[in-house]
């Protein structure tokens, strides 16, 4: 029989802007493009070339990047974008 993969769900996400930490729960149904950082209010997007803040930002990558399948689709334009 296959060995069953799971995915970490919890990843610490770090902002560069202050370096406060905060442990959050992954959305297994969808990527998460936007994120408010919990010390100083910077609101925090992918680098270039990652799906979402986990994977740039976080302790764990996303669950479908550490499961080896594509991350969700590219995200809609940024608010600095419109």
């Amino acid at each position: 029989m296959g060995t069953i993969m799971e995915a970490t769900l919890q990843s610490e996400i770090t902002c560069p802007e202050c370096g406060v930490k905060s442990l959050e729960q992954m959305p297994t149904d969808a990527c998460t493009f936007f994120y408010e950082c919990k010390g100083c209010g910077t609101l925090l997007s992918p680098k270039d070339g990652d799906c979402c803040v986990y994977c740039s930002f976080g302790s764990v990558k996303c669950p479908p990047v550490q499961l080896g399948a594509d991350c969700c689709a590219q995200p809609a334009s940024r608010p600095s974008d419109a």
